[in-house]
């Protein structure tokens, strides 16, 4: 993997814990570096960047002092993703947010257009990208 691929990938991943770069910025850096999905995990706490030659980034993900519920609330999970859309809600409060609603992490499907949002029981909510 060529220095600017990650680069771009820790430049994607830091942008947004700061709060420096909204989910749009982000997709963008993803498709320069070639990425083709990736996982947040809130259980391990790490980020996982997948590229089509089978070449793999991984970030320690810093996550919030919050337990993860039980129960999956995908009105809660909707209600954040549309707050971080709006820029009001930023990716340190999202994660305590969806944490709270009982996500344990998410997959970005760049290439698919799709986030998927998970519970601890295989619930899911699909959210597609804006057009």
């Amino acid at each position: 993997m060529n220095t600017t691929t990650e680069d771009l990938i820790h430049e994607a991943f830091h942008g947004s814990s700061e709060g420096r770069l909204h989910f749009g910025q982000v997709i963008g850096l993803m498709q320069q570096a070639g990425v083709e999905s990736y996982v947040a995990d809130y259980r391990t706490h790490q980020t996982t960047y997948y590229l089509p030659t089978g070449q793999v980034v991984a970030i320690t993900l810093d996550m919030p002092d919050t337990p993860i519920a039980n129960s999956f609330n995908a009105d809660a999970v909707k209600a954040s993703i549309r707050g971080a859309q709006q820029g009001v809600v930023k990716y340190q409060e999202f994660k305590h947010l969806t944490c709270e609603a009982g996500c344990i992490g998410y997959t970005v499907w760049i290439t698919g257009r799709h986030v998927t949002y998970f519970g601890r029981k295989g619930e899911m909510h699909v959210e597609h990208f804006p057009n």
